[in-house]
């Protein structure tokens, strides 16, 4: 007769380990000995010796005890199913792997691929990284309230990035956080000037017609906004650009 510690070294196994398959129900214990000890036999060693090969194999606990009970035909047919589920957690994990070797950047946090390509277009172009910090966050809202539309706002933003202006708007918006506060007038006004000339063409081609159908929340257009409130250079821009007859930021509308 064994000891715990005789039967443990034998099967392989941490003394540990066996009290808890004792916990768990897939090891019976045996009662105790006159001397107060608990002994096992040779049977329990090669119960032991395979709950260990079906867990060193990836069998859950909760299924070794049916393995261990089943006939030929109903072993195989689980053996076949718990290598289904295995298979499918290997994919999570490595689409796990690959999300976090995406964070390095930044930008993947929070926000789908698209977005982060998008990301990487505009900085790209020269922008600076508190534009792209702060454009980064209000998509992470965006792709969070309009998942399913999330895919179809990067197809129209890096389509706009073909057009000349936009990649003028996000170099004037670069230069100006690099600029003191006292040289930015010029700067402020030359991109007011630039926004409204956009404004103005998508108004004629229908374009901001679209703006509801596409976002349709006004309580959540307002929750975009406020990320913008209160920088001194966005709330110079919108007087210029409603001196000119335009208001909004993220839905732009004729004052």
């Amino acid at each position: 007769m064994l000891t715990i510690g005789q039967l443990a070294s034998y099967a392989g196994v941490t003394i540990r380990a066996v009290r808890h398959y004792h916990q768990v129900g897939l090891l019976p214990e045996p009662e105790r000995n006159a001397s107060g000890y608990r002994t096992y036999d040779v049977n329990t060693v090669v119960r032991l010796i395979r709950i260990r090969t079906l867990v060193e194999a990836g069998v859950p606990l909760a299924r070794v005890q049916e393995l261990l009970d089943a006939d030929t035909a109903t072993f195989v047919e689980a053996t076949v199913q718990i290598d289904r589920d295995l298979r499918a957690r290997i994919r999570e994990l490595q689409e796990h792997r690959r999300r976090i070797a995406q964070l390095a950047s930044g930008d993947s946090l929070a926000v789908p691929d698209e977005v982060a390509d998008y990301l990487d277009r505009v900085r790209a172009i020269g922008a600076a990284e508190a534009l792209i910090e702060a454009e980064r966050d209000a998509w992470i809202l965006v792709a969070a309230r309009y998942p399913d539309q999330i895919a179809a706002f990067m197809a129209d933003k890096t389509r706009q990035l073909e057009d000349p202006r936009v990649v003028r708007f996000y170099q004037l918006i670069t230069r100006m956080l690099a600029t003191e506060d006292q040289h930015q007038e010029h700067l402020v006004r030359e991109t007011a000037d630039l926004l409204v000339e956009m404004f103005e063409d998508a108004a004629a081609s229908g374009q901001l017609e679209q703006q509801d159908l596409a976002m349709d929340d006004t309580a959540f257009v307002q929750l975009l906004d406020s990320m913008a409130e209160g920088h001194p250079m966005v709330t110079r821009l919108q007087e210029l650009i409603a001196q000119r007859g335009w208001t909004g930021w993220t839905r732009i509308e004729r004052a």
